[in-house]
C-alpha cells in the first residue's frame, strides 16, 4: 500500500504545548472557592483504630470538611474484590492507609488540621513477606481469608507429568522480582467539582475515564451518569493511574462543601501509596527434549498483592499463563496466589506480570542452554510460535514474525562473532545476552462486559477533523497515532486533525491505555469512523458538484474531480458541503468489536485481537571488583504489525529499554518493617538521561501487518520493556558466569555471586 502519512516519523502533535508549559494538566486547574483536600495516613503497618478525635482540627481557620471513616458509609466496593472502602473504621492494614480526609481554604490549614487530628490506636502484629504471610501462624488482615490468599489462579493442560517423563532434560529453579515505583513525572491528582443537577464533575490524571466513572459511582453510591470526568494532560502512568482512593475522597469532600476540591500526591505519598509493581517469587520447571523442544512447564507463583486489591490477580493470572503463547509448549500446569500482606496495594505496571515471568522464563531457558550445551538462539527458533499458530490456551496467532525478530536482532548484534570474541580476560568482562517476548494487543477478561472501542470523526466546515475517542492519552503518543490513523483514512494533511480530551460527558465509553491495547483497538475503532466519514464526505461532494463517486479522490486536504479535471482544497469543498447541509459539520462513526473470545472456567479462549513479539539482546560490560554494569549495545526487535510513526515506536521502545534496565539493575523500594525507607526521588536510584545505562539502542521493525489492527498495526508500550530484565540478567551471566536471579541485580549482589563463584 502507498501511505501519505502512516510509516513516517510524525512529531507528536502536543509536544510544542508541552515543552512551552502550555499544556494544562489537572494539577494546573483552579477555580474559585476551591478547596485543598489532604490525607491523613497511617503510621502503622497494622492496628486497629479504637478513636478519631477530629474537635480540635475543626477549629482550624480555613477547614470546610473532615472526613473519617466514622462519618462516611462503610460500604465495600473494589475492583477485583471487594476490599475497598471510602475510609475505615475497623483498622489500618499498611502505612499510608487513608484514615481521614480533610478540605481546607488553604494547603498550609489543611496540613495543620491533620496534624490536630487524634488517632488512638491498637497496633497489631503484620507481615510483610507474601511467603511468609501464607503460613498458619501468620497475622491475618481480612477475617475472611484465613491464609491470607486474596485469590488463587490455576490452569493445566496436556499431560505434565508423563511429558516430565519423557523429558530428557528437567530443569527446575527459583527467580524473585522486585517492588518498584512507576515514577511519572505527575503525581496523582484530581479536582472535583458540584456541577447543575447535583452531578459532580472530576478533573483525573487517569489512564481509564470510563471504567473509573463506574467504580466511583459504585463507592459513592450514585449513578455513573450523575459523574463526569474529563482527562486533561496526563504526565505519565505506566500503569499506576487506575482507580485510585484520592479521587473518592475528594469527590466525597467536594459532595459535602459544596465547593470544588483538588487533591494532589507529595512525591511521598505517591510512593507509599501509589499501588506500585506486583512483588513475585516464581519457581520454574521444564522439561525439554534433548534437541531443546520444551515438553513440559510447571510454575508457582507467589505474589504480593499488598493490602488490599488493586489488580494483583490479573496480574498473577497474567504471569501464569501469558507467556505459553511464546513457545509451542503443549503441557502446562500452573498455580498463582495473590497473597494480603501489609505492604502498599500492588498494581499495573508496564509488562502487567507477564515482564516478571519473562525475567524467570528466559533466564531458565538460558541457564539450561549453558548447562546443556544447547544454542540459546536456536532453542528460541525450534519452540517460537508462527502465523496461524492456537496456543494450547486457545490464543489464535494471527500475524507473527518471532522468528524474523531473532534472526535480524541475531544479525544486527553480530551474536555468534561475540559469543566468541567478547572480552573475559580482565577484572571488566563483556558479554551478551538474549531474550524473547510476546505480549497482548488487548486483554479480553480485563473487564468482563465487552471487549472493543468506539469512536467520532467529526469534519467540520473548515476542512479539519477532530477525532473523539474514550481511550487515554498518557503522553506515549496515543493522540497523534489517532489523528495519523484518521488524516490517511479521509486524506487529510495530519496537521488539520486533532484528538480532543477525553470527556464522559462527550467521548464514547473507551475501556482505556492498558494491555498495550489502544492503538490495535482504540485505533481500529478510529480508522472504522474515518472510513465512515469518508463515505459520507465523496457521497455529499458528489451530490455538491454533480460528480460520479468513483471520481472523487480526496487526498493530502485536497479532492479531485477528476471527471472534471479540477482539484479544489478541502476547505472549499467542505463549505460547500456544510452550507448544504444548513452548516452541519459531517460526523463519522466507528467501532471495533474484535473477534476475541471470554475464557472460559477453564481459562480457555482467544484473549487479544492481535498479540506483538519481540526479540532483545544486550551487550554488557560487568566491572567484577565494583559490580556495576555498563550495558554497551543495546537491540531491540519488534514485530510491531506495521510502523504508524516511526520516530514514536523508537521512543517507546528506547524508553521501555531504559526502564527495563533501571528495574533490572537498580530500583528498589527499600521496606523495613512496613515502612518505606527510600520515598523520594532522590533516595530512589532511578536512571534519568545523565546515568541511564545504555549506550546504544538499536531498534529494528518488522511489519506482520495484522488482520485486525489498524492499517495493520500492533501495540509496542509494554513489549518494549518485557525480555529487558532478562536480557540483561543473561548477558551478565555470559560476562561473568555469574547467575542473579533476584532483582535487582545490583553491584552487591555481582560481587557476592562471583566471590561465592570462586569459593
Amino acid at each position: 500500500m502507498e501511505f501519505d502519512i502512516v510509516g513516517k516519523s510524525t512529531p507528536l502533535l502536543d509536544g510544542l504545548e508541552k515543552v512551552t508549559g502550555r499544556a494544562r494538566y489537572v494539577t494546573d486547574i483552579r477555580m474559585e472557592g476551591m478547596l485543598h483536600g489532604k490525607i491523613l495516613r497511617s503510621p502503622h503497618p497494622h492496628a486497629r483504630i479504637v478513636k478519631i478525635d477530629t474537635s480540635k482540627a475543626e477549629k482550624v481557620s480555613g477547614v470546610r470538611g473532615i472526613i473519617t471513616g466514622f462519618n462516611v458509609p462503610q460500604h465495600k466496593f473494589g475492583t477485583m474484590l471487594q476490599d475497598w472502602v471510602i475510609l475505615p473504621n475497623d483498622k489500618v492494614r499498611f502505612v499510608g492507609d487513608e484514615v481521614a480526609a480533610v478540605a481546607a481554604t488553604s494547603e498550609a490549614a489543611a496540613l495543620e488540621a491533620l496534624e490536630l487530628i487524634e488517632v488512638e490506636y491498637e497496633v497489631l502484629p503484620a507481615v510483610f513477606d507474601q511467603e511468609e504471610a501464607m503460613s498458619p501462624d501468620a497475622p491475618l488482615l481480612y477475617e475472611d481469608k484465613d491464609d491470607n490468599i486474596a485469590t488463587t489462579f490455576q490452569v493445566e493442560r496436556g499431560d505434565v507429568d508423563g511429558a516430565f517423563a519423557e523429558s530428557d532434560i528437567i530443569f527446575e529453579d527459583d527467580y524473585e522480582t522486585s517492588q518498584v515505583y512507576q515514577a511519572h513525572l505527575e503525581p496523582m491528582a484530581a479536582v472535583v467539582a458540584p456541577a447543575d443537577y447535583d452531578r459532580l464533575t472530576l478533573w483525573l490524571s487517569t489512564q481509564v475515564p470510563s471504567m473509573s466513572r463506574l467504580r466511583y459511582a459504585e463507592a459513592l453510591g450514585v449513578c455513573a451518569e450523575d459523574l463526569r470526568i474529563i482527562k486533561p494532560h496526563v504526565g505519565g502512568g505506566f500503569g499506576a493511574k487506575f482507580e485510585y482512593k484520592s479521587h473518592i475522597l475528594a469527590a466525597v469532600l467536594a459532595r459535602r462543601t459544596g465547593l470544588p476540591v483538588r487533591m494532589v500526591n507529595t512525591r511521598d505519598e505517591d510512593f507509599i501509596a501509589g499501588n506500585p509493581r506486583v512483588p513475585m517469587k516464581i519457581r520454574v520447571k521444564l522439561g525439554l527434549k534433548k534437541d531443546g523442544a520444551i515438553l513440559a512447564k510447571d510454575v508457582r507463583i507467589i505474589a504480593g498483592n499488598g493490602a488490599r486489591t488493586v489488580y494483583g490477580p490479573a496480574i498473577t493470572s497474567t504471569a501464569c499463563y501469558r507467556i505459553d503463547s511464546l513457545y509451542k509448549v503443549r503441557n502446562v500446569r500452573s498455580v498463582g496466589y495473590t497473597v494480603y500482606t501489609n505492604m502498599i496495594p500492588t498494581s499495573c505496571f508496564r509488562g502487567f506480570g507477564n515482564a516478571q515471568m519473562h525475567f524467570a522464563m528466559e533466564q531458565a531457558l538460558d541457564a539450561i542452554c549453558h548447562e546443556n550445551g544447547l544454542d540459546p538462539v536456536e532453542v528460541r527458533r525450534i519452540n517460537g510460535v508462527y502465523p496461524g499458530y492456537v496456543s494450547i490456551h486457545g490464543w489464535e496467532i494471527k500475524s507473527c514474525a518471532l522468528q524474523e525478530c531473532v534472526d535480524q536482532a541475531v544479525e544486527a548484534s553480530g551474536w555468534y562473532e561475540k559469543k566468541k570474541t567478547l572480552d573475559k580476560s580482565g577484572a571488566k568482562k563483556r558479554g551478551i545476552g538474549m531474550a524473547l517476548c510476546n505480549h497482548v494487543s488487548g486483554n479480553r477478561p480485563f473487564y468482563r462486559p465487552f471487549d472493543g472501542s468506539s469512536a467520532l470523526v467529526r469534519l467540520t466546515p473548515e476542512g479539519k477533523a477532530i477525532v473523539f475517542t474514550g481511550e487515554a492519552d498518557l503522553g506515549q503518543g496515543l493522540n497523534t497515532a489517532f489523528a495519523i490513523i484518521a488524516a490517511e483514512a479521509v486524506g487529510l494533511p495530519v496537521k488539520d486533525v486533532r484528538t480532543a480530551a477525553v470527556d464522559t460527558d462527550i467521548s464514547p465509553f473507551g475501556l482505556g491505555s492498558f494491555a498495550t491495547r489502544a492503538t490495535t483497538i482504540g485505533g481500529r475503532a478510529v480508522y472504522e469512523a474515518a472510513v465512515n466519514l469518508k463515505e459520507q464526505l465523496v457521497s455529499h461532494i458528489a451530490k455538491v458538484y454533480d460528480e460520479k463517486p468513483e471520481n472523487i479522490k480526496v487526498r493530502k486536504g485536497e479532492v479531485a474531480l477528476e471527471g472534471k479535471g479540477e482539484t479544489l482544497p478541502i476547505f472549499d469543498v467542505m463549505q460547500k458541503v456544510s452550507f448544504s447541509l444548513g452548516g452541519a459539520s459531517l460526523v463519522g462513526q466507528g467501532s471495533y468489536v474484535p473477534d476475541t473470545v471470554l475464557p472460559d472456567e477453564n481459562k480457555y479462549g482467544n484473549v487479544s485481537p492481535a498479540y506483538p513479539f519481540a526479540c532483545h539482546i544486550a551487550e554488557v560490560e560487568v566491572d567484577t571488583e565494583t559490580g556495576s554494569v555498563n550495558i554497551i549495545n543495546y537491540w531491540a526487535a519488534h514485530d510491531v504489525g506495521r510502523v504508524l510513526n516511526q520516530q514514536a515506536l523508537e521512543g517507546q521502545v528506547e524508553g521501555g529499554v531504559i526502564m527495563g534496565a533501571g528495574w533490572a539493575l537498580m530500583e528498589e523500594m527499600i521496606v523495613k518493617e512496613g515502612h518505606l525507607v527510600n520515598p523520594k526521588l532522590h533516595d530512589y536510584w532511578l536512571p534519568t538521561s545523565m546515568d541511564t545505562p545504555i549506550g546504544k539502542i538499536h531498534s529494528i521493525f518488522l511489519e506482520s501487518v495484522d488482520p485486525n489492527g489498524p492499517f495493520g498495526a500492533k501495540g509496542i508500550g509494554e513489549p518494549s520493556l518485557n525480555p529487558v530484565a532478562a536480557a540483561i540478567a543473561n548477558a551478565i551471566f555470559d560476562a561473568t558466569g555469574a547467575r542473579i536471579k533476584k532483582l535487582p541485580i545490583s553491584p552487591d549482589k555481582i560481587v557476592g555471586a562471583l566471590v561465592n563463584k570462586k569459593l
